[in-house]
């Protein structure tokens, strides 16, 4: 029997209730999708499950000016969380939705009929790192044992890779260590610095922040110690891919030139072009998170969703006790767009 399968399938439940609920609300009308804006360019509504340097190439597509080359006017929406994210993009309020694939599968899964399908995917790795009360040289995953750990909600993709890992190193998540989900995401470091656990799993700035403090030391990267992974992927509608393919394909041209910059540009490089993205972080701050990413080979060189990415996805979500029944890559992934721009 998965282990946790009764509390993770309810958090999912009441997560896909919520966008299932929140799809009969107001949306953009048929007519605003894929309207042209005064510019003559195409208007885009991007949606974002977070504003992150984790996410640099999509950032220098911004920055470089690559959506405005291939005629396209893009706002760019934070949703501060993938359920709402996805619940904009079923309810029309954004065209595209950037955030962890496993969204996809769970409103697939959920019955939707006009389900969204991932058409590129930008990070290949996990971005976020353990990090220590005190600095550890030989660092273990079996130092976590009987330890407490702050970590994210269930059925999201940080925690799954977590316990993915912790899985591969012999350790069982509900009963070597403790961890707390309770906490909402971006407020772990606040609580780690006012004393909560003994470890916290935590995205950029907040794992350097804490390191520049001498709050917390990064001991662990679960990217290097996930292997690759799809972490995150853009996903529309398939209506809205069927209607606007023309659109799509500028865009994903777009991404593309920003995954190509990435690949042949220095991380002092590329924190110079997203520096206006992250004005309230230094320089050299942004460098080294930077840095960081790049080091570890986050960003894929192309934006094809690979099948078997999709399998280990699914194979991530079924040890997590979140899915019960694989579901079709053909439905939820299409690889159409990335080739082309890859061409």
């Amino acid at each position: 029997m998965k282990r946790g399968s009764l509390k993770r399938a309810g958090a999912v439940c009441i997560a896909l209730l919520t966008v299932t609920l929140a799809v009969v609300g107001c949306g953009k009308s048929e007519s605003d999708a894929g309207s042209v804006g005064s510019s003559g360019r195409e208007k885009v509504v991007l949606n974002e499950v977070a504003h992150s340097i984790f996410y640099a190439p999509m950032y220098v597509a911004i920055e470089e000016g690559y959506f405005e080359e291939k005629g396209i006017d893009l706002t760019l929406v934070t949703g501060f969380g993938a359920d709402k994210t996805m619940t904009a993009v079923l309810t029309d309020e954004a065209d595209i939705g950037f955030m962890g694939s496993e969204s996809t599968i769970y409103t697939y899964a959920g019955g939707t009929e006009d389900y969204v399908v991932n058409f590129a995917q930008l990070t290949q790795r996990a971005g976020n790192f353990l990090v220590s009360r005190e600095p550890i040289e030989d660092f273990s995953w079996d130092m976590l044992k009987g330890k407490d750990v702050l970590g994210g909600r269930a059925g999201g993709m940080p925690e799954m890779v977590f316990e993915y890992i912790l899985e591969k190193n012999s350790i069982d998540p509900m009963a070597d260590l403790r961890i707390d989900q309770s906490i909402d995401f971006g407020s772990t470091a606040a609580a780690f610095s006012g004393g909560q656990g003994d470890f916290t799993v935590e995205f950029e700035p907040h794992a350097t922040s804490l390191e520049q403090k001498g709050e917390g030391y990064v001991v662990a990267s679960l990217g290097e110690d996930s292997g690759y992974v799809p972490y995150t992927s853009f996903s529309a509608k398939k209506s809205y891919l069927e209607k606007n393919a023309d659109t799509v394909q500028a865009f994903t041209d777009a991404l593309q030139k920003g995954m190509d910059y990435v690949q042949s540009h220095t991380p002092a490089e590329i924190a110079e072009v997203i520096a206006p993205q992250f004005a309230e972080t230094e320089m050299e701050t942004l460098t080294t998170i930077v840095e960081r990413y790049h080091n570890q080979d986050t960003w894929k060189e192309d934006l094809i969703f690979e099948e078997s990415s999709f399998d280990l996805l699914q194979n991530i979500l079924e040890d997590s006790g979140v899915l019960e029944k694989r579901v079709p890559y053909g439905d939820l992934v299409t690889k159409e767009f990335a080739q082309k721009a890859a061409e």
